[in-house]
This record gives C-alpha cells, sequence and structure tokens, in this order.
C-alpha cells in the first residue's frame, strides 16, 4: 500500500470510529445502554486501529498531539463502555433490564435480524416463540398452509442441525420469544409487523429491513429464570 493509500484508509478509519463513537454516547444520553455498549465497543476498536503503528515504517497518525488525544478520549470511552457492561449486568441479576424500541408507521430497517442478532450468541441453544396470530401470506394462511410451511421450515432446519417443535394452543394471549441466555422479547403485534409487500419484485419482498413496518413497540427484557421444556 503506498503512503497515500495508507493516509486515505487512517482517514476512513478515523471518521468511522468517530461517528461511531458519537452514536455511541447519544445512545448512552438516551439510557438505551446495550445498544450504547455495542457502538463504543465498535468505535474503540476502529480508533485504536486508527492511532496505533502499521506494519508500514510509519504510523497512521503521525501528529503526536493528535494521538494523545486519541489515546486519551479513547480511554475514556474504554471507562465508559466498562461502567456500562456493569450496569447493564446488574439489572441482569435484579431483573430490571429493559430497553423498549418504538417502531413508526411504515418504518423500515427492522428486519427479524435487526431486532434478535444481538441476542443471538454462542451461549443460545433453545429459543421459545409464542404468537397467537399468525395468519398472513408472509406467515402462513390457514392452519393447513401453515403447518405446511413449518414443516418445510423444520426439515430444513434439521439440515443445519437445528430441531424445530411446534404445537399449537388455543388459549395464549401473549406474544412473546424467550432466548435460553435469559433475554426475552415482546413485540406489541407479535412477529406480524411487517406490512404486505406491494408484489414479488418490490423492495422489500426479500430484505426484510427495506420492508415497511406496522407501527409497534418491542421490549426486551433480562430475567434469569427462562421457560422449561
Amino acid at each position: 500500500m503506498s503512503r497515500a493509500g495508507g493516509d486515505a484508509a487512517a482517514a476512513a478509519l478515523e471518521r468511522a470510529g468517530v461517528e461511531t463513537v458519537r452514536r455511541a454516547v447519544e445512545l448512552d444520553l438516551a439510557s438505551r445502554f446495550q445498544e450504547s455498549l455495542m457502538c463504543y465497543q465498535e468505535g474503540i476498536d476502529l480508533l485504536l486501529q486508527e492511532s496505533l503503528p502499521k506494519c508500514l515504517c510509519f504510523t497512521a497518525t503521525k501528529d503526536e498531539v493528535k494521538k494523545q488525544h486519541y489515546r486519551q478520549k479513547i480511554s475514556e470511552y474504554m471507562t465508559r463502555a466498562e461502567d456500562i457492561k456493569k450496569h447493564i449486568e446488574k439489572e441482569k441479576q435484579d431483573g430490571k433490564y429493559h430497553k423498549q424500541i418504538k417502531i413508526d408507521e411504515n418504518a423500515t430497517g427492522f428486519s427479524y435480524e435487526k431486532l434478535f442478532q444481538e441476542y443471538l450468541n454462542e451461549i443460545v441453544t433453545e429459543v421459545w416463540v409464542e404468537d397467537p396470530y399468525i395468519r398472513h401470506v408472509h406467515q402462513g394462511s390457514g392452519k393447513i398452509q401453515q403447518i405446511s410451511s413449518l414443516e418445510e421450515i423444520k426439515q430444513s432446519l434439521k439440515n443445519h442441525g437445528v430441531t424445530l417443535n411446534v404445537s399449537f394452543s388455543s388459549s395464549i394471549h401473549d406474544r412473546e420469544i424467550r432466548f435460553n441466555s435469559g433475554w426475552m422479547i415482546k413485540i406489541g403485534r407479535g412477529l406480524d409487523y411487517f406490512k404486505k409487500p406491494q408484489g414479488r419484485f418490490s423492495i422489500g419482498y426479500c430484505d426484510f429491513d427495506l420492508r415497511p413496518c406496522h407501527k409497534t413497540t418491542v421490549d426486551v427484557f433480562h430475567t434469569k429464570h427462562t421457560k422449561k421444556t
């Protein structure tokens, strides 16, 4: 890599790091600690890459004053991130953790992956989903089609070492998703918060991040007591 190319890459890392940390601070002030922690960690990693020496004979940040400023700010952000992590862990242990996400009418960017990804780590081995109202075509229409669609999903998951068990109940009223790591997610509309796509070739038909949503609220809790099978 040329020196000019190295400087450009360093500048890009700097911009990305600063913007990510800025977002972390905004989320921190809004008491959205779980999201804030993730942004702090990502931003710190980017700034460390920008401020530390590279494999070439020069450093990405030659200005010693600037380097010292980064070191100081990174240290402050690392301290704050550690404080947030301890706060989250305490709330989880006390059963007080609660995060709320509000999805506006026609909002996009709220795919299942976006909502659930941060809770699906290597600790999770079981997930329980309870949803009393699944009927639209994009989730299943009619019990016969539901069973057929779920059986197809079941066989597909089996090929990847995942077991899917399905049961029907006439008494379920709550909509909730539980992970055996202790996380519990409640969505006001359940899993049926996406609007029907306009057509098979419309944007959002396959990419759920681009599909408009119905207005709803997502509440995230943590409990030490998870459902037993």
